[in-house]
């Protein structure tokens, strides 16, 4: 009871402290949830109609289309510039996709499987002419070479031939790719055909296009260009400008947001230090190729040239533009002194040159080759193949002797293109292919390889004789040393660190030797900052800084960079304010009031020669359609006078000053004439409709705008 009674006595205190407890219970789940929710965010590349996607699915997509990529090309890894291209066509499509998608749902629009099938049999769409189903005797897509395909790939995975299976894997996942890209394109052009039946043309106005493009006119221009009206004497108010914005302002909306920066970057170039000691290897490098001290691959070698050394004749066009130049007219034996060339990204590299060899070889060539295996000794497995070769020589056909080796023996072709890009290539397939390019159509030759065992090679057939050169190249960029770039970046961190604003930065730039640029309406869609690779941590930056900031140092480039960047404006989505647009609207608003001055100059015209007095320049113009108006006088088109032309008789002069693109016009109307076609309704009505498909098949930008796309992939890539 005693305990009960203490317990009424604190009961506000208690309840008081459960409720805290209840409360810091309630608002760690809420916090914690808040937390994955800001996680889930972080992890979202973008969203289109409501809908995330995730990194991990943008990655798979991504991966996907990379696969397909390296497969049709037959690469095995991509550059920069192509990987960036190709996560934009991938955004991109994924985009279209999921808008169609959602409008193809609303109307019940489908592709179905009957659909694909009468496809293929069809072979007609362009994508499948880019598939290896293609017969080439025909060149028309084969579906019964598909079919036999995806028969023996099923069979194989029923008998578990783990091997066949692996060979056929890739070229079905190339197909599931293809299949699937082009039941949306087929989607795409259900859609856009849809949208193209709504705008349907009619005899009348069949008629009228054709009036309109039959009709030609001849006439004669009294023109005044603008440009004869000196900026300094028209003057232009802000009420004006802000007046002109909103006549137009949709033309300023902007559906993505964008960045205004200013930056400082600095490129790091060798010193002349870096120079003189590359310049120092490189004589050693021409000393000995020209003494012959050392054999030509092993002076490529160690000088770790950028052009590797095959020791096989190639073409010379295989080789750097600004290496060929210089082989094409050297003699054989002669060598280069260090000479300089402009790389690749603005980079400059001491090259050296020996020209071993030249000769007139076949470019391609037809061998058969019978392996030998190794025996006891080297002179038995040279016995071995020389027995072969006899047996060959007395009348026996090469592939029987080959079967008795449990080998085919079957006819290949190789050509220079096959090794000459080689990084390397080992000693035995140099002795083959040398061994290969310099025998006669034939000729039988046993070749030793080190690794043992021996090849009995026969040539069948040397086609396409051309000029192959023996050339030693050594290639080198002049590179930064760690002394200048240390050096380098401290000149240039000391900056960075003594102008933490802007007006620093541009105060002082100079007496470091730096510069301040300026870019402006930077989107989060772009792959690098200011055309410097390697500058995704400062595109971040831009995205999530506020103005007037200024960024950390950046190394960037090619390790060849240093960037430091402010973030001056942020443009959001929506309509741009009008001082932005400033510049523009300055032009437009002026060109309005010249137009004024001049229409008044020319009021009361009455024929060419009043215009001509005052002060008008008069040109003759022929075949004038409805089409816009060239006028090379003013240098620009001028659609506003095909109106005026079509609307005027023959033998008018139009009193009404007309408003160009580039002066202030009076036109007479000398004749018209009738072209010598004949009206097809059913043809021009056939090009009208052509007209609307085209004009439909912009509805993309409309659903974009309407989708509230948002693009993060400048996180993650």
């Amino acid at each position: 009871m005693a305990a009960l009674g203490s317990i009424r006595k604190r009961g506000v205190t208690l309840i008081v402290i459960v409720g805290l407890a209840l409360f810091a219970f309630i608002a760690e789940e809420f916090f914690r949830s808040c937390e994955t929710q800001r996680n889930q965010r972080n992890q979202q590349v973008g969203q289109v109609l409501g809908e995330n996607l995730s990194v991990q699915d943008f990655q798979a997509l991504l991966d996907e289309a990379q696969e397909m990529m390296k497969l049709t090309q037959n690469k095995e890894n991509l550059t920069e510039d192509e990987l960036n291209r190709l996560k934009d066509q991938v955004w991109n499509n994924y985009i279209s996709n999921k808008l169609v998608e959602d409008e193809a749902e609303k109307l019940g629009l489908t592709v179905t499987d009957e659909e694909i099938r009468d496809m293929l049999r069809r072979g007609t769409n362009q994508q499948l002419l880019s598939t290896p189903f293609v017969n080439q005797q025909t060149g028309r897509f084969d579906v019964q070479m598909l079919t036999k395909m995806q028969d023996e790939y099923k069979k194989a995975q029923a008998a578990g031939n783990v091997q066949t299976v692996e060979q056929l894997e890739p070229i079905m996942r190339y197909w599931q790719y293809t299949e699937k890209q082009i039941r949306r394109q087929m989607l795409g052009e259900k859609y856009q055909t849809l949208l193209a039946q709504c705008l349907i043309s009619n005899p009348i106005s069949a008629k009228a296009a054709f009036d309109g493009q039959n009709e030609e006119a001849q006439i004669q221009l009294a023109s005044i260009a603008y440009n004869t009206v000196n900026d300094k004497d028209v003057e232009v108010s802000d009420a004006e400008l802000k007046a002109k914005y909103g006549e137009h302002k949709e033309l300023y909306r902007q559906q993505m947001e964008s960045r205004d920066i200013k930056y400082v970057d600095f490129r790091v170039t060798p010193s002349a230090e870096d120079r003189q000691a590359l310049m120092a290897q490189m004589k050693q490098a021409e000393e000995q190729l020209r003494g012959g001290t050392a054999l030509p691959s092993e002076v490529v070698r160690k000088a770790q040239s950028e052009v590797a050394y095959l020791g096989l004749p190639i073409l010379s066009s295989s080789l750097p533009y600004n290496i060929r130049q210089r082989v094409d007219s050297m003699a054989v034996g002669q060598t280069t002194a260090p000479f300089e060339t402009s790389e690749a990204n603005s980079n400059t590299a001491l090259n050296v040159v020996k020209l071993l060899g030249k000769s007139s070889l076949p470019d391609s060539i037809e061998f058969r080759v019978i392996q030998v295996a190794a025996g006891a000794t080297a002179e038995a497995t040279q016995k071995t193949a020389d027995s072969l070769i006899a047996v060959i020589k007395s009348g026996v056909p090469f592939d029987s002797v080959a079967a008795k080796m449990s080998q085919q023996g079957n006819k290949q072709w190789m050509t220079t293109a096959m090794y000459q890009s080689a990084n390397s290539i080992d000693p035995d397939t140099r002795t083959y292919l040398n061994a290969l390019n310099t025998m006669s159509t034939g000729e039988l030759k046993s070749i030793a390889l080190t690794l043992g065992g021996n090849l009995v090679l026969q040539v069948t057939d040397r086609r396409h004789f051309v000029d192959k050169v023996d050339v030693a190249v050594v290639k080198h960029i002049v590179e930064i040393s760690k002394d200048t770039y240390s050096a380098a970046y401290n000149k240039f961190s000391q900056f960075v660190s003594e102008n933490q604003s802007l007006e620093g930065m541009e105060k002082n730039a100079s007496k470091y030797g730096f510069q301040v640029k300026e870019r402006q309406d930077i989107l989060n869609s772009e792959h690098n900052v200011v055309g410097v690779r390697s500058t995704r941590e400062a595109m971040k930056w831009i995205f999530e800084a506020k103005v007037n900031e200024i960024s950390p140092l950046y190394e960037c480039g090619n390790n060849d960079h240093l960037l430091v960047i402010a973030l001056t404006k942020i443009h959001p989505v929506g309509y741009r304010d009008w001082e932005t647009m400033r510049d523009q609207l300055t032009q437009e608003v002026m060109l309005d009031k010249k137009f004024e001055k001049l229409a008044a100059q020319l009021k009361g015209a009455k024929s060419l020669a009043d215009a001509k007095g005052k002060g008008a320049r008069i040109d003759s113009i022929s075949h004038v359609t409805f089409a816009p108006v060239f006028v090379q006088s003013t240098g620009g088109s001028e659609p506003a006078l095909s109106g005026v032309v079509a609307r005027a008789k023959a033998g008018e002069f139009v009193t009404e000053v007309v408003k160009g693109n580039n002066a202030a016009y009076m036109v007479q109307v000398d004749s018209k004439t009738k072209g010598e076609g004949k009206f097809d309704a059913k043809k021009q009505e056939a090009q009208l409709h052509q007209q609307a498909m085209q004009a439909a098949s912009r509805f993309m930008q409309e659903l974009y705008e309407n989708a509230k796309v948002s693009d993060n992939r400048y996180r993650f890539f």
